[in-house]
């Protein structure tokens, strides 16, 4: 691990990005794995500086009087020398030592404090901070300019003062070129759509660490995650399931795989594509992308579930049999796996030939890593988007499908006329979940997926293989083992689920209503801390009881879906599990970025909302 050359707290040199001045900034801290340094200029501004854009001070020491090479032409006060040669005016030499006065005036001119007019350069980021619809990042922000002095007046001292020609501080009577050339330099930077972390410095996914391990983790995940999968359901169709008998048994090929099953799938998937290429429901922008741009999306996702709902119902009026799922459910699984698959080599191969500008700031350049976490940001068939189709459509809305199959099961195995308490618990917790999804589908657009993962193998497999399949987990173990719930314990759960879903639904309305209109007055007794980005960190209500409200409610609510399981076995409470883990990661995650991205801000906003997801846990 190379060593870092300047240490916390040393006052040094730091280039403005854009540009080739030197500024006065102090080092608050170094990032040992992209070898950044987070510097803070006289304004406030905080950036990540390479350290090849930092010098010392001793590097700008003003050059001695008796140097040839200085100008007088460039210091203040130096008027005597004329813009022209007189004829009779002695040579240069002869002049040098002429005039004793003279060499005393320079003398006191290089003692003399400049005094410098600072007008940084500073661009409005492009759009919000991201915010996960099931709680995914990150803090929720005002969007504005950074706010600042327009002059902000400073003195250099003699030591520090010299900066070498191209870097030269020009008098007050050029001040109006200096303005003119900031001007030009502003507009040059601001066309490019990047912030100014990333001004002249190339993708920021160079400098970037790789998540879920890096190559050797993700590669490990496309492995694992698909074979613990249909371990885990196999293991819930066992009548008497045991961790000590894992393994279980693996079924012949046939068992797992079929043709017609698979078109069955294929159907589906196309299906929701049909509902939603109808040019029904309201068309909004997305977030403004690093050119500027913003893509157009049509919010219809309720009206695909309620049209899903009637082709359904349609199905099992002429004659479907919608058991046909449960009787085929892991060739579906592995149907849903092998279309995932698929679909992730495709947009992996497209992408090889997508412009820099499309490309996702998650992505790295390896191809096992980007194949995984995707490489292009937003892959589109025309005005088809991929990415925010699988988002909530086929996956979100089968998994409702998938329970409601599960409750005819149960009732076919276990010989019953009307489902189980349990299982009516199951659907009604879950379907009011997958409702509220779609109805602030809007809300979609501002979430790390859109904004900052590109479409690969990681959302793929999620969206259509592990939402449909392991989400229903709790509703195809009560098909097999069943549980008698009382009233008074059913009451208890529900009431916990509402306090999950009031905890969950409010954090998430306050955080989507303070980024569209921070001015709105309805959110005027919400305290905030300014950020040098010129963005606000929201420090009450909902965000001032924890980091992640949003996240606190989503636990709540996934142990509401468990509990009707009963506690006869640990498998029902595999989800609860797994997203504890889920919002672990990401909590440590959001971490690491707002700590980078808004320094000494960050740190005055853990110290007045300390709690992280859960209270009393920091």
């Amino acid at each position: 691990m190379p060593s870092r050359k300047f240490a916390d707290g040393e006052v040094v040199r730091g280039r403005w990005p854009g540009s080739s001045l030197y500024y006065e900034v102090e080092i608050l801290s170094h990032d040992s794995h992209s070898q950044l340094y987070t510097v803070k200029y006289k304004d406030g501004t905080e950036l990540e500086l390479k350290e090849s854009d930092i010098k010392p001070l001793t590097s700008f020491r003003q050059r001695k009087s008796g140097s040839t090479s200085s100008s007088p032409s460039r210091r203040r006060g130096s008027r005597s020398r004329s813009r022209s040669r007189s004829p009779g005016r002695p040579p240069r030499s002869s002049r040098r030592s002429a005039s004793a006065s003279h060499q005393a005036d320079i003398k006191e001119m290089r003692k003399e404090v400049l005094e410098v007019k600072l007008t940084p350069l500073v661009l409005k980021p492009f759009g919000n901070s991201i915010s996960r619809y099931n709680g995914e990042p990150e803090r929720t922000e005002r969007d504005g300019l950074p706010h600042r002095n327009t002059e902000e007046k400073f003195h250099l001292s003699e030591e520090s003062s010299y900066i070498p020609t191209q870097h030269s501080l020009r008098p007050r009577r050029e001040e109006i070129k200096l303005k003119d050339i900031d001007s030009k330099e502003e507009n040059i930077v601001a066309t490019k759509g990047s912030t100014l972390l990333k001004t002249s410095e190339g993708p920021a996914t160079q400098t970037k660490d790789l998540e879920f391990g890096g190559v050797p983790g993700v590669f490990l995940i496309m492995l694992g995650l698909p074979a613990f999968l249909f371990l885990l359901l196999l293991l819930c169709k066992q009548k008497e399931p045991s961790l000590l008998n894992f393994p279980p048994p693996l079924p012949a090929l046939p068992d797992l795989w079929e043709t017609r099953v698979f078109g069955v799938y294929l159907l589906w998937f196309f299906l929701q594509a049909l509902f939603y290429l109808l040019p029904i429901g309201k068309v909004v922008e997305g977030m403004p992308l690093t050119d500027g741009r913003r893509l157009k999306y049509r919010l219809n996702g309720f009206y695909a579930f309620l049209l899903s709902a009637a082709a359904v119902g349609a199905a099992a009026y002429w004659g479907a049999e919608l058991l046909y799922v449960y009787w085929h459910f892991l060739q579906l699984a592995l149907a849903a796996l092998a279309f995932a698959a698929g679909l992730s080599a495709y947009l992996a191969v497209r992408a090889a030939g997508a412009p820099p500008a499309a490309l996702a700031p998650a992505s790295s350049g390896n191809a096992i890593y980007d194949f995984f976490i995707g490489r292009e940001l937003n892959p589109r068939i025309g005005t088809f988007d991929l990415k925010y189709f699988c988002e909530l459509r086929p996956g979100l809305i089968g998994w409702v499908v998938v329970n409601l199959v599960m409750l005819l099961a149960e009732m076919k195995i276990q010989n019953r006329a009307t489902p189980s308490l349990a299982m009516i618990l199951v659907n009604s917790f879950q379907l009011l979940y997958v409702l509220d999804a779609l109805w602030n589908e809007e809300a979609l657009l501002t979430t790390m997926d859109i904004t900052h993962d590109g479409f690969g193998f990681m959302l793929a497999f999620g969206d259509l293989v592990w939402v449909p399949f392991i989400y229903s987990f709790q509703a195809f173990y009560l098909v097999n083992h069943p549980n008698e719930v009382s009233w008074p314990m059913a009451s208890l759960i529900i009431a916990l689920k509402l306090c999950g879903y009031v905890i969950f639904r409010c954090a998430n309305s306050q955080k989507n209503a303070f980024r569209k209109n921070p001015n709105d007055p309805k959110l005027a007794h919400l305290k905030t801390i300014h950020t040098s980005t010129g963005k606000n960190l929201l420090v009450s209500g909902w965000w001032g009881f924890v980091r992640h409200p949003n996240y606190l409610g989503d636990l709540i609510m996934a142990l509401a879906w468990s509990l009707p399981c009963g506690f006869k076995h640990i498998l029902p409470y595999f989800y609860v599990i797994y997203f504890a883990v889920l919002l672990v990661h990401r909590e440590a995650r959001d971490e690491r970025h707002c700590r980078r991205k808004y320094g000494l801000a960050w740190e005055q906003y853990r110290q007045r909302v300390p709690y992280r997801i859960v209270p009393f846990v920091y």
